[in-house]
């Protein structure tokens, strides 16, 4: 049976130990980082042998954090730099040519995720920065208000999806008021509900309809000021009425020092609180066996949801001349073509 988790591993390739306890512990997905990546085919390897110990699905998800910028767990020099979410808008100065560029880098990144293995991706960063915010987010963030954040946000995740993997739309409700780190802190949002509802809000209900999120280790004062939204009932309510959102929710990681108390602890509250799945994503055995103790089988709502996730995989990519896109979007980038002129993707 399906356990409510989602595990990292340690390396390159697998050990017996974490075969043995990922097929006990069962987990939905796994979630690979850049202690995990060497080469194209040494990830293929492991995204396999990771399959391979619970079952061999081909569709079991395989996630990873490939935004572009300063979070980017594949590239150089096997796989080409992308540049933070910021860079669209800035290397066009044209909304329209800022979302076709934002599609296309979508879209050129599923080609390489889905050619390893790889089938969720953690993008699009729909939060917006407030002036003075800590800088976790920063160059992340594709703009500065919602409504342009929106827009490109869902330019990428339609990128991604047409080329066979799900994005993940983070961090729900919303990160870009925090002004401290959530993997050094927990931070408070004191904010009021209405300053929420038409900042940090907008650009979740816009996407609203994707298939998975991700919440934010955050406190916001205006919905409960004891618990971040992670492990909040009152905040993952909002969430799912107030900003629309029935897809599959994901913890952010539960090792950030945001959260308290053990790791049996943080996983058991996450759930509570209306988690569908949580997050364990350093490799560590030890750590992941602390989990384990305090998820349970994955049934009922957020099962259904999380079937209903991976139903949205497209298995037959839209079709893609990646040398020629890969060229267009660099040229792009470098502000020598008029995104306006350039082929659609799905003509490529």
């Amino acid at each position: 049976m399906t356990s409510a988790a989602i595990y990292g591993c340690h390396g390159h390739r697998l050990t017996a130990e974490e075969k043995a306890f990922f097929a006990d512990a069962r987990p939905w997905g796994f979630i690979l980082f850049r202690r995990n990546v060497d080469s194209p085919d040494q990830l293929r390897a492991l995204t396999d042998e990771l399959r391979d110990c619970i079952g061999g699905d081909a569709n079991t998800p395989v996630l990873i954090d490939q935004e572009g910028g300063r979070v980017q767990r594949m590239g150089p020099p096997h796989w080409p730099k992308y540049p933070p979410g910021a860079t669209f808008l800035k290397a066009t100065n044209d909304p329209l040519a800022a979302r076709e560029l934002a599609r296309l880098g979508g879209r050129l990144m599923a080609h390489e995720l889905k050619d390893v293995g790889i089938n969720v991706d953690c993008a699009p960063v729909l939060d917006v920065p407030v002036p003075g915010a800590h800088d976790i987010i920063g160059d992340r963030a594709y703009a500065r208000d919602p409504e342009t954040v929106a827009q490109l946000g869902r330019a990428v995740a339609e990128g991604l999806l047409a080329g066979g993997v799900l994005p993940v739309i983070k961090h729900m409700p919303g990160h870009g008021r925090a002004f401290a780190d959530t993997h050094k802190e927990l931070p408070t949002v004191h904010a009021d509900l209405e300053a929420l509802d038409g900042w940090d809000f907008a650009p979740f209900k816009a996407l609203s309809d994707m298939p998975i999120g991700m919440t934010a280790h955050i406190v916001f004062t205006a919905i409960d000021r004891k618990h971040p939204a992670t492990q909040s009932k009152k905040a993952i309510r909002m969430i799912r009425e107030r900003l629309g959102f029935n897809g599959l929710l994901l913890s952010d990681d539960l090792v950030m020092n945001a959260l308290s108390g053990s790791l049996t602890e943080r996983a058991e509250k996450s759930l509570k609180a209306g988690c569908d799945l949580v997050i364990h994503w350093n490799g560590v055995l030890d750590e992941m066996r602390q989990v384990a103790e305090g998820t349970g089988k994955l049934k009922g709502g957020a099962k259904r949801r999380a079937e209903a996730a991976l139903a949205r995989i497209v298995h037959t990519p839209e079709p893609l001349d990646y040398r020629e896109a890969r060229d267009r979007f660099d040229a792009m980038l470098a502000g020598q073509l008029d995104a306006a002129k350039g082929p659609d993707v799905a003509e490529a």
